[in-house]
């Protein structure tokens, strides 16, 4: 069985944000299946998706730091320029995490491990509210 529902995010600021609870509440509503797997797309391109430690925010702080040094803004270099100084930087950080997931299922619950969560990289001082379609396969 396919099952396919899109989900509105609300906006956030700059930074890596724990969006597990909000895919988790999503796939609730859609039909059960004992196995299966979850592809979750974000529709964006100046954001990401990832799973990293989902207990200490000091994670989060500590990607977003990294990522913003890594691809810093404001370089001679960047052409793609228009909508401001964080909008290429974003476009980078999006590539190098994806825009994709997918995981496993068994009986309507996601199978991270115990301190994963599902975060949402958003790249963007004001991103605005994002979008990701939510696919889910298996068998009932």
């Amino acid at each position: 069985m396919w099952q396919q529902i899109e989900v509105q995010l609300p906006a956030h600021q700059r930074g890596f944000h724990l969006i597990t609870h909000r895919i988790e509440q999503a796939l609730a509503k859609m039909s059960a299946v004992s196995i299966g797997l979850l592809h979750i797309q974000l529709l964006h391109t100046s954001a990401s998706l990832t799973i990293n430690e989902n207990a200490d925010p000091s994670v989060r702080r500590d990607m977003e730091r990294h990522f913003s040094h890594m691809v810093p803004e404001n370089q001679p270099y960047y052409e793609h320029v228009y909508e401001g100084s964080d909008d290429m930087p974003a476009h980078i950080k999006a590539s190098m995490l994806g825009s994709s997931l997918t995981i496993p299922v068994t009986n309507q619950q996601l199978r991270l491990g115990t301190w994963q969560g599902i975060y949402l990289g958003e790249h963007r001082d004001y991103g605005g509210v994002r979008r990701v379609l939510l696919t889910l396969q298996g068998d009932v």
